[in-house]
């Protein structure tokens, strides 16, 4: 693209104040972000896709710090589900993250150091206006679609909730309306083993340059343990040994998922930042949908003319399928468009992130649908 708005590896800094439901403001917002394919003339083929708690801009093309390919190279692409000769697709990196965009070890101007834990409470509501001032930057006044999974599903699902007018379509994978007991239960787990890592320093560790990575990498460990199913553990670990013979007796990495779990939180830690997973897991605490218009679901919805797309997977516990026949039934209640299905898998949460061709075949008939 000649529009210098457009193209890889992006970065603005959006205009005025960003009003965050915790009451504060952030100015000076810096979203980094991504772009593949054409903006169509009258703009009417941009699709937002929304990424995961740990994920980033780089959707489809390959990330700068691990080498690997984008997140979902198997969902967007050229020919792909997500087709990017037809369709204008932007992805962004969300507020609070550390992959460009504003976060806590951002640069907070009024100091000239990093933000750290002064940097102020966001939510899923806070993180898409921001993507709404990204999509004004990029002159798209309407989305043909929003697209999300996990993280992103919750706040594809509150795009039409928050701008029912800029949005068509919205495809939800393996996501909820809100965090339950256990989801918050899960996160404080993840965020006390990062505090409680000496090298926290209260979050003011970047001067440091001696990051918090024990306990950084015990929380992913625990998190990632939500992404799976028991199933998929026992069929791919089950009780195998790891490189040894007979039980050490000891505390090494005996078993083999003890050692995947290990490799899982150490690269992590490469990738990611302490402070970052503390505001980001806050985030999606907070997420209750439902509770932000009035305690009932459906009035979420009520001013939306967009047609809905859900799908979850039998093996996710973490955001079980029951999860998303609530919101089908709060779609149904406000008068939407829905379809739903639930995908067999046995790779639990993670599912979504894979290359699942009946995932990959509702997404494009969906889409297509909506041409």
């Amino acid at each position: 693209m000649d529009d210098q708005r457009f193209g890889l590896a992006r970065k603005v800094t959006l205009p005025g104040l960003l009003r965050l439901d915790g009451g504060g403001t952030l100015s000076g917002v810096e979203i980094a972000y991504e772009t593949h394919g054409q903006l169509a003339p009258d703009g009417g083929n941009a699709i937002l896709i929304c990424h995961a708690l740990t994920m980033d801009q780089h959707v489809g093309s390959v990330h700068p710090r691990t080498g690997k390919p984008g997140w979902w190279a198997a969902m967007v692409g050229p020919g792909k589900p997500i087709d990017t000769d037809t369709h204008c697709v932007i992805c962004s990196n969300v507020i609070g993250s550390c992959m460009g965009s504003t976060g806590p070890g951002s640069i907070d101007p009024s100091t000239g150091q990093p933000y750290a834990m002064t940097f102020p409470v966001i939510t899923i509501r806070d993180m898409v206006r921001a993507q709404a001032m990204l999509l004004d930057h990029l002159g798209i006044a309407t989305l043909k679609a929003v697209v999300g999974g996990s993280m992103g599903g919750m706040q594809a699902l509150s795009w039409p909730a928050t701008f029912p007018e800029r949005v068509r379509s919205v495809v939800v994978i393996a996501s909820t309306a809100r965090h339950t007991a256990q989801n918050i239960a899960f996160h404080e787990v993840g965020r006390q083993a990062v505090m409680a890592d000496p090298k926290w320093r209260g979050g003011d560790y970047y001067r440091h340059d001696d990051p918090p990575a024990a306990g950084l990498a015990v929380a992913r460990m625990a998190a990632h343990i939500t992404y799976l199913s028991e199933a998929g553990l026992t069929e791919k670990f089950g009780r195998k040994l790891q490189a040894r013979q007979a039980k050490g007796f000891g505390f090494d990495a005996d078993f083999q998922v003890e050692s995947y779990l290990r490799h899982q939180g150490l690269s992590f830690v490469d990738r990611f930042d302490a402070n970052s997973y503390l505001y980001i897991t806050r985030a999606m605490d907070y997420f209750d949908l439902a509770e932000e218009h009035g305690g009932l679901l459906a009035n979420a919805f009520r001013q939306s003319a967009a047609r809905f797309c859900l799908v979850s997977f039998d093996t996710d516990w973490l955001y079980p399928t029951i999860e998303s026949r609530h919101i089908v039934h709060a779609l149904n209640a406000a008068g939407r468009a829905a379809s739903f299905v639930e995908l067999s898998s046995p790779y639990g949460h993670d599912a979504f992130l894979l290359d699942a061709p009946e995932m990959n075949r509702v997404v494009e008939g969906f889409l297509r649908g909506g041409a």
